[in-house]
């Protein structure tokens, strides 16, 4: 019995030995190896590079039929059907590109597979099937660390997020290599970009310092955004969306294909409509794409237009009583009449229209090297409208009004606008050479802004001698932003590859002329910082890979840094410099993926939000001496069956500023408070995100997801102060989304979403502070409520 019971179990593991299997083969193209072509197995979490000879190697597979995805730029794309066992190794032989496309535009500026950098990528099919019309932020709510806001509380208008809690103006953004920061501000704003989603063909994020890149300098996070690719075949979508808050997104796109195997067309036309959640904070915005180009097997050209019209409700005041006022009071454009009665000024909005032009080029010089450089230029004009009751005359240059009989009015009611008139361009470029084992990119760019900022008075009930549309202010900014970068990755040994990158970047920044509180603006500031980068990148097997590195940066002030202390020299902002650690561990099986990424990053003077914000809704920020984030980042995915799917990621992370002293003003004639704090929370900086999605398909074509994100509290201030905290909120979005081929169309796509399912009351954003009188604290507040249960529908057809 016992020589049978292990016979058994000889067999039993000669089994299970054998029924894993590798599969390995040879990626060429044109006959020559390729070095770091993808190959994924399709349908699941398993993807390799192939190594410096064009080899790759799939371990411990079961047997069966598999089908193999198989890339490289430059080449055609391959699906390879395979069966598991396989008596040879594979030969994959690539196609190069009847056309040469600008894809090599991305890479310069991405992070590639051995890039030792916390990194997501999304692709433009993960992108579809999380857009319900909402903005970019909602879109890329899903990856780890990033936690998205909105003001009007339906995240469609002004809309934000924060990454590891580094605000938007640290995070680095280009569409296809150029630079999307407004230079002045260092921030995007997505309305101004309606619907830009539907132009995207994939994106990536990397969190930390990163890759050196174009534009602003990336400070806690970089955001690269690929607009559509050449589609062979000409086509024509049309797509409709509807729901709750009166909202309504309508979209056409159309594209020739490739005309006289050169030449391409591609366009798209969108227009939104939302009255929002909040009161008043209505979104009407168009957009529009449009792209040409011209390609031959070593070259392509394409320029492209990114037009973006808004008119949209100011919304940035918050709330400051949610249950006394309502969930959706909003005291934008509130003022009591003459009668004692409240009003509410209805064209108390934000009107912006902002149209990028880019002509980007690129070369195969040889087969291993590739050139590319890109024009941009971006012109953007608006204003900002605004009801103001019992303004003073001399606040805005003028003198009090006399009235017939002597008597003397000192103040009016009026109507103003704030413009921002603005031009920005520049060149970016990109040498890449890859050969064996070396890749090295040699890369840079120079930019220009040029922005006048301006403030007319378009009605005053006393007008006195003023003229129509009195001007008040006006000062002009001029920046001047270059870098130039290299970084190179080299395969050091079968498993082992090193990567370096070095970056120089200098700005001239000059703001001439006075601001809107009638104080010379007049400034300039110079600065000239060296990022370098270095990691290891150990490729361990086909399934496990770990990485380490270490990363400078520096960030020069934004203008409203300045702008704050123009009347206080010694509280001018320094520039921050940051120090980050990051290292990682990656597992990517057939059914299964996971990965961890544990980060130090340590500041030295970092500015961070005080939680009060400016006249105009932009955050208030201060230098502190000394100051980290240390978190860890942890993302998986699991392949259960065949119709269900699990995929989660969890941020735990520590933020700390180290011996925090608050300084606060008191009320009457108590002087300003100095408090030594010890450690404090970085204000906006959860310790705790957790993305979770469930994805069951029932029946072909038809998926149904589960999409849950929590958020653990935060503080608004920096103080730690219990009375001035953003409380946790758990969220829940359920989705619907069917497929189906139809007779008059190639496709029709139909989704179905209810956001917000368990109808939670939360705030995702908040702003406030303190001050002390008769030796007590007290807090002031004004948070952002967030919709209740609601709901889209839509629909897309393909022709």
């Amino acid at each position: 019995m016992k020589k049978f019971s292990l016979m058994l179990l000889l067999q039993l593991m000669a089994v299970i030995a054998f029924g894993q299997m590798n599969l390995t083969g040879l990626v060429k193209g044109d006959g020559e190896a390729l070095a770091g072509a993808s190959v994924v197995i399709e349908k699941s979490f398993y993807g390799v590079s192939t190594r410096a000879n064009g080899s790759f190697e799939f371990k411990n597979l079961k047997p069966g039929n598999y089908t193999l995805l198989v890339s490289f730029v430059g080449f055609e794309p391959q699906e390879v059907p395979v069966s598991v066992p396989t008596t040879e190794p594979l030969e994959i032989n690539l196609k190069a590109s009847n056309f040469f496309t600008d894809e090599v535009q991305i890479t310069a500026t991405r992070a590639g597979n051995k890039t030792p950098v916390a990194f997501t990528n999304l692709s433009k099919q993960e992108l579809d099937a999380n857009n319900s019309g909402q903005d970019i932020p909602y879109l890329l709510g899903i990856t780890p660390s990033l936690v998205q806001s909105s003001e009007a509380g339906a995240g469609i208008g002004y809309t934000s997020f924060r990454i590891r809690g580094t605000d938007p103006t640290r995070i680095n953004v280009t569409i296809d290599g150029v630079p999307l920061n407004d230079s002045e501000s260092q921030g995007v704003f997505w309305p101004n970009m309606p619907d830009f989603a539907s132009s995207v063909e994939n994106v990536q994020i990397q969190r930390g310092v990163g890759t050196s890149t174009n534009g602003a300098a990336a400070f806690g996070a970089t955001i690269n955004f690929q607009t559509q690719n050449v589609n062979p075949n000409s086509y024509a979508e049309i797509t409709s969306m509807a729901g709750s808050f009166n909202t309504f997104k309508n979209s056409v796109k159309v594209g020739t294909g490739i005309i006289n195997d050169h030449f391409t067309f591609d366009a798209r036309f969108s227009k939104l409509n939302s009255d929002g959640y909040i009161d008043y904070g209505f979104s009407d915005h168009k957009s529009m794409y449009m792209a040409a180009g011209y390609h031959t097997e070593k070259s392509s050209v394409k320029a492209k237009i990114i037009h973006g019209d808004q008119r949209t409700g100011i919304t940035w005041w918050g709330n400051p009583d949610v249950e006394g006022l309502g969930r959706t009071y909003n005291p934008a454009g509130e003022y009591v009449d003459e009668y004692g009665q409240t009003q509410y000024y209805e064209d108390q909005t934000d009107n912006y229209k902002q149209t990028h032009f880019i002509l980007n080029y690129s070369s195969k010089l040889s087969e291993s090297l590739h050139f590319n450089t890109s024009l941009h230029y971006t012109r953007g004009k608006g204003y900002y409208e605004q009801y103001k009751q019992d303004e003073s005359f001399p606040d805005y240059g003028l003198e009090d009004v006399v009235l017939t009989g002597g008597e003397i009015i000192s103040t009016t009611d009026l109507i103003r606008q704030k413009w921002l008139d603005n031009h920005f361009y520049g060149m970016v470029f990109g040498l890449s050479y890859q050969k064996e084992a070396l890749n090295f990119t040699l890369g840079g760019g120079w930019n220009k802004y040029d922005g006048d900022h301006y403030g007319n008075i378009t009605w005053m009930r006393y007008a006195g001698k003023s003229e129509k549309d009195y001007e008040w202010y006006l000062n002009n900014g001029k920046k001047t932003d270059y870098n130039l970068y290299a970084k190179t990755s080299y395969q050091l040994t079968g498993v082992l590859s090193a990567y370096a990158d070095i970056q120089l970047r200098g700005i001239n920044y000059d703001i001439t002329g006075i601001d809107d509180d009638r104080v010379d603006m007049t400034m300039n500031h110079d600065f000239l910082f060296v990022n370098p980068k270095l990691g290891l990148f150990a490729q361990l097997d086909a399934k496990n890979a770990v990485y380490a590195s270490f990363a400078l940066a520096h960030r020069e002030p934004t203008r409203a840094n300045f702008k704050e202390a123009k009347t206080y020299p010694s509280l001018t902002p320094k520039d921050e410099a940051l120090y980050d650690y990051e290292a990682g561990y990656k597992f990517n099986g057939n059914t299964s993926a996971f990965g961890a990424n544990l980060y130090y990053m340590f500041y030295r003077d970092q500015l961070v939000p005080t939680g009060e914000k400016s006249s105009v809704g932009y955050d208030i920020m201060t230098n502190v001496d000394k100051s980290y984030r240390l978190g860890i980042e942890l993302t998986g995915g699991l392949k259960i069956t065949t119709w269900l799917k699990w995929d989660a990621n969890l941020t735990l992370s520590s933020n700390k500023i180290i011996d925090y002293v608050d300084h606060t003003s008191g009320a009457g004639g108590d002087g300003v408070n100095f408090k030594e704090l010890g450690n404090t929370d970085i204000s906006y900086s959860p310790n705790v995100i957790a993305n979770n999605i469930v994805s069951v398909m029932p029946f072909s074509n038809f998926d149904i997801k589960l999409i849950s994100k929590y958020v653990g509290e935060q503080h608004f201030d920096n103080t730690s102060s219990t009375d001035r905290v953003i409380e946790a909120y758990f969220v829940n979005d359920l989705r619907f989304d069917y497929s189906l081929d139809n007779v008059l169309f190639s496709q029709v796509n139909l989704f179905a979403q209810i956001n917000n399912l368990f109808d939670a009351k939360y705030s995702n954003n908040a702003y406030g502070g303190h001050w002390y009188e008769n030796g007590k604290d007290y807090t002031w507040a004004y948070y952002f409520p967030q919709a209740g249960t609601n709901f889209m529908l839509g629909a897309s057809f393909t022709f």
